[in-house]
């Protein structure tokens, strides 16, 4: 990782760092300040960051990718153990497998009406399903059920 901007020590500032990754400075000193990056500091108190920094950098930004909070990656970082990661990703998959049933149901929404042969959508068979499993079922006069408290 030598480069100008390591003085000859293997590392880089926060300007160097935050450029490599695409970031602002001020995200990294968020992360730090969270726990995240634990930066060394030069003679004059500068951030000075090593290999073991740009490695946690990247874990960062993959698991952020992966939809998951800096509160979680910074207990994941915490934890030993594979049940306690176990505990943290748990709830972190069912967010994700609730997210993604949503992101499918659109996508089904949306081709439907990409495939409806009809001018007006709401002629479409599947619009019309969608539509009738949201109203809910009808009494016989044709009114919609309402749930009595």
């Amino acid at each position: 990782m030598k480069s100008s901007e390591d003085g000859g020590t293997g590392t880089l500032g926060i300007g160097a760092l935050a450029a490599r990754f695409g970031l602002a400075t001020h995200v990294l000193r968020h992360w730090e300040t969270m726990g995240l990056l634990h930066p060394g500091r030069d003679a004059g108190g500068r951030r000075r960051y090593g290999a073991d920094d740009l490695t946690r950098v990247a874990t960062i930004l993959v698991l952020k990718e992966a939809g998951l909070g800096l509160n979680t990656i910074r207990s994941l970082s915490a934890s030993t153990g594979r049940t306690a990661r176990h505990g943290i990703l748990r709830p972190a998959a069912e967010e994700l497998r609730s997210r993604i049933a949503a992101a499918q149901a659109s996508l089904e929404l949306i081709e439907g009406g990409l495939n409806c042969r009809y001018e007006d959508v709401t002629r479409c068979p599947n619009y019309r399903r969608l539509i009738a499993e949201r109203v809910g079922p009808r009494s016989p006069a044709g009114e919609p059920v309402r749930p009595t408290h």
